[in-house]
């Protein structure tokens, strides 16, 4: 007899979430695998982003081994359900603030201190990425998981190809590395807007989708 976790995660490794009406059943089996230390991918506002539970460490190092991304060296990324979920993992300023509600859920990462609910990984580089993303899949995922999600791109650092908009060429390319490849529809090809907001100076460091408001 087949493991009901491994019957779980054959069931689900390519599933159809609709985002105007995300189906709870579906969303409660990602999470499920997110709450065991899987990988997934799911789409956002822009790219498609493989993500996994952000505070779980394991699966964190995973995510990072996977993605050949050091994390003593880069900063990483975290999607929060909304502002009061940032300021829980993040250290904002009065001023920040107001830029974050202005800007919010939307498509940009801004980079902040970090606060000391993160787990040691990331106070490394003591920034952390935060994103809010205008996309009702992923901010369902983060209020059910409860603990923010880590997130890094599908795509290879700056380069965008056909795969990473599609969530079944996506499927075919990580299909094996991760637990569920969500199909959200056809995603954008056009990554976040980086903001960083240390010391209250706010400066873009990379122009993605979206128009910061000031």
């Amino acid at each position: 007899m087949i493991p009901l976790r491994v019957e779980l995660m054959k069931e689900v490794m390519l599933i159809k979430i609709y985002p105007e009406n995300p189906n709870p059943r579906e969303v409660s089996k990602v999470v499920n695998l997110l709450k065991d230390g899987a990988l997934i991918v799911y789409p956002t506002d822009t790219v498609y982003a493989i993500g996994c539970d952000a505070l779980n460490v394991r699966a964190v190092e995973k995510l990072c081994a996977l993605k050949g991304v050091n994390p003593l060296k880069s900063n990483l990324s975290i999607v929060c359900f909304d502002l009061s979920d940032i300021s829980e993992y993040a250290q904002v300023s009065n001023r920040t603030f107001k830029l974050l509600k202005k800007n919010l859920p939307g498509p940009f990462t801004f980079i902040l201190p970090t606060s000391s609910k993160l787990p040691k990984i990331y106070k490394n580089r003591k920034e952390v990425g935060i994103r809010v993303p205008d996309n009702t899949i992923a901010r369902v995922l983060v209020e059910e998981l409860g603990n923010p999600i880590l997130s890094m791109s599908v795509h290879d650092k700056d380069e965008m190809v056909e795969y990473s908009t599609d969530p079944e060429l996506i499927h075919e390319k990580y299909g094996e590395d991760v637990a569920v490849v969500i199909d959200g529809g056809y995603g954008e090809d056009i990554p976040s807007t980086v903001v960083t907001c240390l010391d209250d100076e706010f400066e873009i460091l990379r122009q993605g989708k979206g128009d910061l408001s000031i």
